[in-house]
């Protein structure tokens, strides 16, 4: 019965969600042009918000459990779980006053309005997850842009969205070179629940009444830990609180 009554309201919620991106792309391309970074991200930011509650068409809400006021001063790390393009809406939206940029793979940085407009523009960086020599550079770039700037890095150890919310096995190397060339940063846990659900069906339709929850944990200092002990110590703060 869920399914059958998710058509409709998947229909106007990919609507109003293709709507959205598309009126933004322009909006972006003017705020980044004509008036630089602060008035691109507050477009970004609005964009963000938008989106995320388009889902309550689908009967779906997104709420953050943040445990800890994290500093703006420093550089941070959020380390996520990945289960689906939420995760990286509701990042961009809970925690865009840590100025999340993310770690994202190339074939999103072509052809999808207001999102690789972004991502080309905003401070993020795009890897090839066939090339490790492309990704090396860029995972560095992102590195000393977050030590310099004080903002944020946002990265998917799984590399791939989960899709029935079991967490897959993380890869380091991506959050190891970060550390290194952020050596003053801070790693942040941060824990999705739920975000799966909205394509449990695949692309559509989308599955509703979902309860979308990221669970941001306290966070831990580079410095202070050899990288395998902070690896150990991240992944496990994901992990523990996804709900399958």
């Amino acid at each position: 019965m869920k399914k059958i009554i998710s058509y409709p309201l998947s229909i106007i919620t990919v609507l109003l969600f293709f709507l959205a991106i598309c009126l933004f792309h322009p909006i972006q391309y003017v705020c980044f042009n004509l008036f630089g970074y602060k008035a691109h991200k507050k477009s970004v930011d609005m964009l963000n918000f938008i989106l995320l509650y388009i889902l309550l068409v689908n009967l779906s809400t997104a709420e953050v459990d943040n445990k800890v006021d994290l500093p703006v001063n420093k550089p941070l790390i959020f380390v996520s779980n990945h289960q689906g393009l939420y995760d990286i809406i509701g990042i961009g939206w809970f925690l865009r006053k840590y100025h999340p940029k993310f770690v994202s793979k190339i074939e999103l940085g072509k052809g999808i309005p207001s999102v690789s407009y972004n991502l080309n523009h905003g401070g993020s960086v795009l890897i090839d997850r066939k090339d490790p020599k492309q990704a090396l550079p860029a995972l560095k770039k992102m590195g000393e842009y977050i030590e310099s700037t004080n903002r944020s890095a946002v990265i998917f150890p799984e590399g791939t969205r989960s899709r029935d919310g079991k967490p897959g096995s993380f890869a380091a190397n991506g959050l190891k070179i970060l550390c290194k060339y952020s050596p003053n940063a801070l790693v942040v846990p941060v824990t999705v629940n739920n975000s799966w659900k909205v394509f449990r069906y695949g692309s559509f339709p989308l599955g509703i009444g979902n309860k979308l929850k990221f669970i941001v944990h306290e966070p831990i200092a580079v410095k202070d830990y050899d990288f395998n002990t902070l690896f150990e110590m991240t992944e496990k703060a994901v992990v523990a609180d996804i709900v399958s």
